[in-house]
């Protein structure tokens, strides 16, 4: 390992934390896992920081890291700027303007270039799970990412630094997820396989029953069918399919009748990225639970059960012993047909959101809302006629460019000219502004060209987005804008001003949030209004006044009949869900100045130019 003085940059550079607060040197989950995946993957393509207050030499004597990496050590002060204003673990581009952040982005970023590097590597690449779609989906509104990326690494960390004989909830949720039926891609083909091979082994040990010779062990855990498709999805050669026929009365069997899979890895049946982020975690907590309270793991059956299943994974086994991990055993333990222990069943599970009937429409709802007084209410547009000069700008600048008719191209020029005429009149000479949820960055790209004094800094979760408004970025010759990879939550830097333009559901719940947090002002236009719902962070009705008289049921009616704004509707109808809009935009405005800002709620104009024509501005107050 070096020291930051003698690094040869190269074209993309990893950086991760380390924990300085104990005696002994500690690695942060986080970076535990991204390590031991590089590990798994073999992967050298990245030069690999461990971000530290200050280099302390004692860090670069003790061996704490992969042998197979290289590995430098950097003082925060010496981060490039951009990856200052993320959460790690990050990877930085060799133009210094492209970040990923976050967990899951930078391991789904570190399988991808594996895989494009050494495509031999399918072993790799399956790591993605069906569809490449394994922890794709953000934290903040997946469940089952939230938990892996963020809520079990936490929950473990906290273990680690008090251990007791209490098993954390977080883990007992898994313990109870991994309970649960396997649901995969054909899984209807391969239950019907399984009930081929239960039929077959029912006969074979009815033969040794007569013969006296019952077999003590003919069981594998799971069966061996569902082993045996976990594990040919690990061989780096490809595996002819077996096309075996089922026969006709199995065939014939009604899918509800056929037996449920077993869970042999995190999602299901194959090693998937999630069952790689999991090992780390649940091996140190195990360690530690161990040295308190060796009994209390006879509570997690089917969590040490795909403990040692994982062990069953060669490229697995070769990166423990880079990582100088040694697996724990349980020979005594036999977790087949093993109910979830009795506290993971008993465990509060997490808040469900009520479903909503919807029974009435909204019009009861909006009476009583005016009944306390309380109706939609529209600032005027601050500069309703100051327009962009489209004809006069670079064609690469224009959403025209864009793939999407001359119509929804002309629809997009007025939705920018409403936003970016607010933004330009708040911006001041080297303020910084964030296009959150940029997409192909129609928004973002606009603002660095006429904004050249000002930092832009694109936030979007999907890659092939970002890259195409990095394309468009680097055509135009940009030099103030930087794109981030990564969830809004994984974005921590300052910033002025928050734009956001069609934000789905809660996700303009979040752009406001975070430029509250960082005391900046926001222009921002709600999208996809049926989708709101309440969420780890944010429940609704936000506000207390719209608390004070509506129920959460009533707020979902009108956040439903809020997206009733197309123009293929009848007019009256039309003007019930802008009213619903306004409502529910209303709530938003309020509760951001409980919270010391001042915020309106506009109409865009035209109208027509987009049927989510609404706009939430917001100031801090002074």
């Amino acid at each position: 390992m070096k020291d930051s003085e003698s690094i040869k940059i190269s074209e993309e550079q990893l950086f991760l934390d380390i924990d300085l607060h104990h005696e002994d040197t500690v690695l942060p989950l986080h970076t535990s896992i991204v390590l031991f995946l590089m590990s798994y993957c073999d992967c050298k393509e990245f030069t690999t920081f461990l971000v530290v207050p200050e280099v302390d030499r004692r860090i670069l004597e003790e061996n704490v890291f992969p042998s197979n990496l290289n590995v430098s050590v950097i003082s925060r002060k010496d981060v490039p700027a951009i990856v200052q204003s993320c959460r790690l673990p990050a990877v930085m581009d060799a133009s210094g303007a492209f970040c990923r952040a976050g967990l899951a982005v930078v391991l789904r970023h570190i399988i991808q270039k594996t895989h494009m590097t050494n495509p031999s590597r399918k072993d790799v690449l399956e790591l993605l799970g069906f569809k490449k779609t394994c922890l794709k989906a953000c934290a903040e509104v997946s469940q089952w990412t939230r938990l892996c990326e963020i809520s079990i690494p936490f929950a473990v960390e906290q273990f680690l630094k008090e251990p007791c004989a209490i098993i954390p909830s977080e883990v007992l949720k898994l313990e109870g997820k991994l309970g649960e039926p396997v649901r995969v891609h054909n899984d209807d083909k391969i239950r019907r396989q399984k009930m081929q091979q239960e039929i077959k082994s029912n006969k074979t040990d009815e033969r040794k029953e007569v013969q006296g010779a019952t077999s003590q062990n003919s069981l594998q855990e799971p069966s061996s069918l569902e082993l045996t498709a976990a594990l040919s999805k690990l061989s780096v050669q490809d595996v002819p399919p077996k096309t075996t026929r089922e026969p006709a009365h199995i065939r014939k069997t009604k899918t509800s009748d056929l037996p449920s899979l077993e869970h042999v890895f995190a999602e299901g049946l194959y090693f998937t990225l999630t069952d790689v982020v999991l090992l780390p975690c649940i091996h140190q907590f195990l360690v530690s639970l161990q040295k308190v309270s060796r009994d209390k793991i006879y509570e997690l059956p089917l969590i040490t059960g795909w403990y040692e299943r994982v062990l069953q994974v060669h490229s697995v086994q070769k990166a423990a012993a880079a990582t100088n991990i040694e697996f724990l055993h349980f020979p005594h333990m036999n977790t087949r047909h093993q109910e979830p222990s009795v506290s993971s069943k008993t465990e509060p599970q997490e808040k469900e959101v009520p479903e909503c009937h919807f029974l009435g429409g909204p019009r009861p709802t909006m009476t009583k809302l005016k009944d306390h007084g309380v109706e939609a209410d529209f600032s005027p547009h601050p500069c309703p006629t100051q327009t962009i000069d489209w004809g006069s700008l670079p064609a690469a600048v224009s959403p025209a460019e864009g793939k999407m008719s001359s119509d929804r191209a002309l629809r997009k020029q007025q939705q920018l000219n409403n936003l970016l005429s607010v933004v330009s009149n708040m911006a001041k000479p080297g303020n910084t502004i964030v296009d959150f949820c940029s997409g192909g960055g129609h928004v973002g790209i606009v603002l660095a060209y006429l904004l050249p004094s000002c930092q832009i800094i694109l936030i979007e979760n999907k890659e092939e987005s970002l890259m195409r408004a990095r394309d468009r970025s680097n055509g135009l010759g940009l030099t103030n804008i930087w794109f981030v990879q990564a969830n809004l939550d994984y974005f921590t830097g300052n910033f002025n001003i928050g734009v956001a333009l069609h934000a789905c559901g809660v996700a303009t719940d979040m752009v406001i949030e975070q430029c509250i947090i960082a005391r900046a002002a926001f222009v921002v236009c709600p999208c996809c209004y049926g989708f709101i719902q309440n969420t780890f962070k944010t429940t609704f009705p936000q506000s207390c006044r719209f608390q004070n008289i509506l129920s959460y049921k009533e707020h979902m009616v009108l956040c439903r009949f809020a997206d009733q704004t197309a123009v293929q509707l009848p007019p009256e109808r039309r003007l019930i869900g802008k009213n619903c809009m306004g409502l529910v935009d209303l709530d938003r405005a309020w509760a951001s100045e409980q919270r010391g800002y001042k915020a309106q709620v506009i109409s865009m104009e035209p109208e027509s130019c987009s049927p989510k024509n609404n706009m939430i501005v917001g100031c801090p107050n002074e």
